[in-house]
């Protein structure tokens, strides 16, 4: 069974960059961010490389499951007991042994130019069928079966269908609809990392967390971001096991992954939340982008490994097969975290961060001030530091900006809450972050700040 890695545009650190700009207002790095734009908040609004922004998506086919998979029923399949003790999905150390790619590449198409919101020769469909069914519908409606997976979060058939005719994404969409053997049917649409460029990390003050007695030990959390830089002094012994979902795409940055790692889990001199949490790292991202094939493969790997957390710090439009996979790691007990974007007061919702159950973060600089880039709306869930922070970047350190690392910095924070109470149910872990943080802005949940500032040690004496 196949799928595509189809990465896209680049977006990275700057080097001591001023503290307002971000990538959507650098030049050099605008092909990589989703930019502000009008619109009232609509959640079916999306986010993405804008017209003019040319993104180079190799379109490369690869193995993920060389053994086919049994057939699924809809919904979260039962959880796997960890492969090694302690229970309730914390892991024990690190194993060694290299990263886990998909085998036998090939490549179907040259390099193509894209520009939008979504690849535009290509839907994604999840089939009530077999493959001989697959193979009837492409035949039926003039597709490529590009791509073709089990997907265990969907709980059926992934297939990323070609379309070779140049007709449009919408009317193959519609076209479909009437086919009783495809379930849900989506663009394949483009998502970016939400990083910007931005002095000491304040955040253990902020957010009410002693950096003396902050544990995420043998916490098992999963992280879908860009490579990362694992000779980092600051990741020494914090990698649990790495997969790469676009293997044959190379590997240009690894800053924001790393940052975002070492924000959550870092040792030495620059620590994280949550010393001692186990990162389990998905690669799904190249130059700041990528498409929801290759991030849906990351999310059914990071579901397999038995994860407690799922962070997530990048922004894109609503996808059905996006919601859904989240839903079901949310009912398979996973806590989830996303960037609310950085794309400006006026920008559309930013998921998966917008979808219920998903914990969106917003974020503040050293004075609890909103970042002014920041999205806004009625999903926005929390607040945590996020402007002008040091964090490990490719083989040192930089100063960065940005939702992304807001998200990694509550991520890191509910590790040590998991740590302290292994037993704590998502749904425990979210009531007690709403009720205990600091309230900023007006009076109650607002769209700018969400509940307020996250206080993890009120969080952790909260009671369910």
């Amino acid at each position: 069974m196949t799928i595509a890695a189809v990465p896209a545009s680049a977006q990275t650190n700057g080097t001591n960059p001023d503290g307002t700009k971000i990538d959507c207002r650098n030049g050099a790095n605008a092909a990589g961010a989703d930019c502000a734009k009008d619109g009232n908040g609509a959640k079916n609004n999306a986010g993405g490389a804008g017209p003019g922004q040319a993104v180079f998506l190799p379109a490369l086919i690869v193995d993920l499951f060389p053994n086919p998979a049994p057939a699924l029923a809809p919904g979260p399949a039962p959880r796997p007991e960890p492969a090694m003790p302690p229970a309730n999905n914390q892991a024990g150390p690190p194993p060694s042994g290299p990263i886990v790619s998909p085998t036998d590449l090939i490549a179907v198409q040259p390099p193509r130019a894209v520009a939008g919101e979504f690849v535009p020769d290509e839907v994604l469909v999840t089939v009530d069928g077999d493959g001989a069914a697959v193979q009837q519908i492409a035949a039926s409606f003039g597709l490529e079966v590009r791509s073709q997976r089990q997907s265990r979060l969907l709980g059926a058939t992934l297939v990323r269908f070609g379309i070779p005719d140049g007709r449009p994404v919408g009317v193959v969409l519609a076209q479909l609809a009437a086919d009783g053997r495809t379930q849900r049917r989506e663009p394949n649409h483009i998502y970016s990392l939400q990083q910007a460029a931005g002095i000491v990390n304040y955040a253990f003050d902020r957010i009410a967390l002693d950096s003396k007695q902050a544990s995420g030990e043998n916490v098992r959390v999963a992280v879908i971001d860009t490579g990362i830089d694992d000779t980092n002094p600051a990741l020494a012994g914090v990698i649990a096991a790495q997969f790469d979902a676009m293997p044959d795409v190379p590997i240009a940055k690894r800053d924001h992954g790393t940052s975002v790692d070492g924000l959550i889990a870092g040792v030495g001199a620059l620590e994280g939340m949550a010393p001692g949490a186990r990162i389990y790292h998905a690669r799904a991202f190249e130059g700041g982008k990528s498409t929801m094939d290759v991030i849906l493969a990351a999310l059914d790997w990071a579901a397999e490994q038995n994860v407690s957390i799922i962070n997530m710090s990048f922004v894109g439009p609503k996808n059905d097969l996006l919601g859904t996979a989240c839903g079901n790691a949310r009912a398979l007990g996973m806590v989830l975290v996303a960037a609310a974007g950085n794309n400006g007061p006026k920008a559309p919702y930013g998921y998966p961060a917008a979808f219920d159950g998903v914990i969106a973060v917003t974020a503040t600089d050293a004075r609890d001030a909103l970042m002014p880039q920041a999205n806004r709306g009625a999903y926005v869930f929390i607040s945590a530091p996020g402007v002008e922070m040091v964090a490990p970047s490719g083989a040192g350190s930089d100063v960065v900006t940005g939702t992304s690392f807001a998200a990694a910095i509550v991520t890191g924070a509910i590790a040590n809450l998991i740590h302290a109470a292994p037993d704590r149910s998502a749904d425990d872990i979210e009531k007690a972050l709403a009720a205990t943080a600091k309230d900023l802005g007006p009076k109650g949940r607002d769209n700018d700040f969400g509940y307020g500032l996250l206080d993890i040690k009120a969080a952790e004496a909260a009671k369910e």
